[in-house]
């Protein structure tokens, strides 16, 4: 069953990037209106802001994923604004391309940090208000890397499985408030992510941010008696392709 979107309220995360301000312009695209969540990169903010505002209304709120102040403080002035929430897509994060043996305490709690925690307590904070919603809806950007184990990669990884597995206790924990919780693992879509995490891979053949806010939209449209827990995504070859 196809439900309406338009004017359904969107909080997305990581909408500087290319996965985020692709989501944003889809979603904006049926009028719905998003909110622009946490990060510090002004000018890709305002890039997504600028293409969001050709088609709906839209609210940037820059701002440390990591601080659970700034996490409570930004859902307040959502609610502010809009005076309730219907969707949330968490989509923001980092990775490495580091052996093992060189990884620091700092940069495994950063990639945890924003991979994992980031995403459970701004959920924690959000649930609140997705409860009063009709259709409210949760969805999670992890990744292929949270099925395996990947070389150069073990904190993203580890974040990546985190977030999964969370995931999965979520949507038991929420399905009586009919709230639906989804997972999408993409593998290797070109941004700038995966030029860090695998720089020895070129754009060739590779799945498009827009793919993945396709996939993003049909979730949210298609609300029916079928549910969709989780989608793992590859390129179009006779072997799954795994990042």
């Amino acid at each position: 069953m196809t439900i309406p979107l338009k004017d359904k309220i969107v909080l997305l995360t990581g909408a500087g990037g290319g996965i985020g301000c692709a989501i944003a312009e889809k979603l904006s695209q049926d009028g719905m209106k998003l909110i622009l969540f946490g990060g510090h990169n002004l000018e890709k903010l305002e890039e997504t802001r600028k293409i969001v505002e050709k088609h709906s209304q839209c609210l940037v709120i820059p701002g440390d994923l990591t601080s659970t102040a700034f996490l409570s403080e930004g859902i307040q002035k959502v609610i502010d604004a809009f005076g309730g929430l219907d969707i949330l897509i968490n989509n923001a994060g980092v990775a490495t391309s580091t052996p093992f043996e060189e990884i620091t305490e700092e940069m495994l709690d950063n990639i945890m940090a924003i991979n994992f925690r980031a995403p459970f307590f701004l959920t924690q904070k959000a649930l609140p208000h997705l409860k009063r919603s009709q259709t409210a809806s949760i969805i999670n950007i992890c990744s292929v890397v949270g099925h395996a184990g990947y070389p150069l990669q073990s904190p993203y990884v580890a974040s990546k499985h985190a977030l999964l597995g969370w995931t999965k206790s979520l949507a038991r924990e929420t399905y009586k408030e009919n709230i639906r919780v989804h997972a999408i693992s993409p593998g290797g879509v070109f941004t700038d992510m995966i030029r860090i995490s695998r720089p020895d891979l070129t754009s060739d053949g590779m799945i498009l941010p827009e793919e993945i806010a396709e996939i993003v939209y049909f979730l949210l449209a298609n609300r029916g008696n079928a549910v969709i827990d989780e989608i793992l995504v590859h390129r179009a070859t006779k072997e799954p392709f795994l990042v």
